[in-house]
């Protein structure tokens, strides 16, 4: 998760906030695809999990690594909490347990983002190798109890972990031991925005299965190849989902508008200070009449903040955000913009999607959510075996991406980041490999994770 926003611009009514989302509009020439991954950390000798303070924490990674690569820090009041590329747009920062997030700049092409995380990789391991830090590729830590997992110095988180427990079982397990990889991308129009979302709600349970990689907990086998995925099912109900609502007649922006204006609020920031306002209503803050600040009425930062503390299937901001994947091996992480992009920025793909999707009710889509968590490709969706879809919809993908023909120094184009994909969809997922290494080499042991499944 990057910085909060900061804009004091006031918010006179609902028609600013639609404005503000429809301002994040581009021409096609101007789409770009972004990259976030979680990963994470532990002390290699130990297997243990890495506090923050300390000579060999978390903070003297981020310390190391602003001094390794210039960017700015951020700072959650004298705590350094994240780093800023200032001139690239990129950004590095903590998850509440101090899973190491890095927020990819917005680039032209699959290409760049495989590089821009390779060259990050880098940057990690000349700091972190020295101070003994390793990071797991999985999408949720697989040894350490809740308690045994470090608490990171980030005061939304602070409040987020006090108002998780009120709405759900499983918030604080979503907040303080799993990694996601997430792709984010344009829209030029309306109606483009709304063909691309009800694509990629529909389809997300497809890309959850295929890069289900969460299969422990608590040093055991948990019974699922996604307890990630899993988790996100009891969080909060609501301000997550499958938003059945966008694929209702009259869906655009101010229909989104209005379901983010519904879900409680966590926090309200003015400078340095966030106040705990959890479970209060933003249409109080743009009335002036929230019980917590009497008087204080709804800024532009305070919008863009809040809608980033909504967490749907896909997330409609200034673009669109991808988050139904767990995260991998660098390969995975550059394969789920892969597919994204080639699903959504070329127009036949696009139909092509919808198309895919198109006999699927409400039910359908949400029966798919339920079941993918245990049995990732071997659901069903509609009557149809979920691996033949997911096979359709990589053949949709590797089809717009070679429409778009984004080339490489060498003249090879994008399709190649979907060779991974294709691999799980033609076998098995990688939970699944992992579950046969622990029934078989491993010895029902979690330990020998912390050497295979590593950057």
């Amino acid at each position: 998760m990057a910085r909060d926003v900061s804009d004091a611009m006031p918010v006179s009514g609902r028609d600013d906030l639609v404005a503000w989302i429809s301002a994040g509009e581009k021409p096609k020439s101007a789409w770009r695809v972004g990259t976030e991954h979680e990963k994470v950390p532990f002390y290699e000798a130990t297997h243990a999990p890495v506090p923050y303070e300390g000579e060999r924490g978390i903070r003297a990674l981020i310390e190391g690594l602003a001094a390794r690569t210039g960017w700015e820090p951020i700072l959650d009041g004298a705590s350094p909490i994240g780093l800023a590329d200032e001139a690239g747009g990129g950004a590095i920062s903590l998850e509440p347990g101090g899973q190491f997030e890095l927020s990819g700049a917005p680039v032209e092409t699959v290409h760049e983002t495989a590089s821009e995380l390779a060259r990050h990789l880098r940057h990690v391991e000349a700091v972190g190798g020295p101070l003994g830090l390793r990071f797991l590729t999985l999408g949720m830590s697989p040894l350490w109890t809740l308690a045994e997992t470090p608490v990171m110095p980030k005061g939304r988180y602070r409040i987020m972990a006090g108002y998780m427990p009120k709405v759900g079982t499983r918030g604080l397990d979503m907040m303080f031991r799993t990694a996601t990889v997430q792709a984010n991308l344009d829209f030029g129009s309306e109606r483009d925005m709304v063909r691309k979302l009800r694509a990629s709600v529909a389809l997300q349970p497809v890309a959850t299965a295929i890069f289900a990689n969460s299969p422990f907990t608590d040093g055991t086998a948990n019974g699922r190849l996604t307890e990630r995925s899993e988790i996100w099912l009891d969080t909060d109900r609501a301000r997550t989902g499958m938003i059945p609502f966008a694929f209702e007649d009259g869906m655009g922006y101010e229909r989104y508008v209005d379901y983010a204006l519904d879900v409680p609020m966590y926090f309200v920031k003015r400078g340095d200070v966030y106040h705990d306002v959890a479970g209060a209503s933003f249409r109080d803050l743009l009335a002036g009449r929230l019980p917590q600040l009497p008087g204080e009425r709804a800024t532009i930062s305070d919008w863009a903040n809040h809608l980033s503390t909504i967490f749907p299937e896909v997330r409609l901001k200034r673009f669109l955000e991808m988050r139904g994947a767990d995260n991998g091996p660098a390969d995975i992480i550059a394969a789920l913009s892969a597919f994204w992009v080639g699903l959504l920025y070329d127009e036949g793909a696009l139909d092509a999607a919808l198309d895919l999707v198109s006999p699927w009710s409400a039910a359908d889509r949400q029966s798919l959510r339920d079941a993918v968590p245990g049995r990732a490709l071997g659901a069903t969706v509609a009557g149809r075996p979920l691996r033949d879809v997911a096979r359709d919809a990589l053949a949709i993908s590797r089809r717009g991406l070679a429409a778009r023909g984004r080339r490489d120094a060498s003249g090879v184009d994008e399709t190649r980041f979907l060779d991974p994909l294709d691999a799980i969809v033609a076998g098995r997922t990688q939970a699944e490999r992992l579950l046969h290494l622990y029934g078989t080499d491993w010895k029902g042991s979690v330990d020998p994770v912390f050497t295979h499944s590593v950057y």
